[in-house]
């Protein structure tokens, strides 16, 4: 099986993690990263202000700002324990492995590089929509590993969004494959792990919801080239489309999560 991974050029669980643990089971052809210019942050930041208003914004803005201060160090030294446990399970890439370094996946650039790598799969694990000329040349077809699970929680940030929502069954990722929609391709698998609300970030959530499932997916994969895997039946679930996280909500998630624990182990004391 013949393989390709997009990714940001800044995401080193994936453009050194996610790409070893590709290269271990299969053929690793290519890796397209891409790097964004700062115009695109603008574009996302007028997007989310049009789906939000803008004192909803501020609320938006506040959560980035809490993340950086108060979370962004944790954050970080839990990505590199993780990335170093990557590194240890999964051997280096092949020196030759050839990789493009692109300002957006839907280049022609990177077009005429995945054409000529000639993936069966491709797994993207980017921000941005692909479009069709990109995520239909794979012979099997472009995945993403969703951050939540579909189609209840599509688009950005899936797993805070269930966590916020209360929705604490709903946490997890979803193994699908690209269509011209956002996230409502057909669905191949779920994987969830069993996170501490209490402790653990947004970040290391939805990180941990793939990592923590990486034999799974690859089995699903390798499913999916051979022609045994199929489809899972949607039909009928409710489906929203979900932007950025607010403070104000992660606040109530956090207060609301304290508050099952101690009942919890309120509820264990005889």
């Amino acid at each position: 099986m013949k393989t390709l991974l997009i990714c940001h050029h800044d995401a080193a669980l994936d453009h050194i993690g996610i790409a070893r643990w590709l290269g271990s089971f299969s053929e690793l052809v290519g890796v397209v990263q891409v790097r964004e210019p700062r115009q695109r942050l603008w574009r996302r930041i007028r997007r989310e202000v049009t789906r939000v208003g803008p004192l909803r914004f501020l609320d938006v803005l506040a959560y980035r700002a809490y993340q950086r201060v108060v979370l962004a160090a944790g954050d970080r030294a839990w990505e590199a324990g993780a990335l170093e446990r990557l590194r240890a399970t999964y051997p280096p890439l092949p020196p030759r492995t050839p990789i493009l370094v692109t300002s957006s996946p839907n280049s022609r650039e990177a077009a005429e590089f995945i054409r000529g790598c000639g993936p069966d799969v491709t797994l993207a694990r980017c921000k941005s929509l692909l479009k069709r000329e990109i995520f239909a040349l794979p012979r099997h077809g472009t995945f993403v590993l969703h951050p939540g699970v579909c189609p209840e929680y599509r688009n950005a940030h899936g797993c805070f969004w269930a966590l916020a929502s209360g929705d604490l069954h709903k946490v997890g990722a979803t193994l699908l494959r690209i269509d011209e929609g956002v996230d409502t391709g057909p669905v191949y698998g779920y994987f969830r792990y069993a996170y501490d609300e209490v402790a653990e970030s947004p970040f290391v959530i939805q990180e941990r919801v793939v990592l923590e499932n990486l034999d799974a997916i690859r089995q699903a994969l390798i499913d999916v080239t051979a022609g045994r895997a199929a489809r899972l039946d949607v039909s009928g679930r409710p489906s929203a489309v979900w932007g950025q996280p607010w403070l104000t909500k992660y606040f109530h998630w956090k207060y609301r999560a304290w508050r099952r624990r101690r009942e919890s182990a309120c509820a264990a004391v005889p």
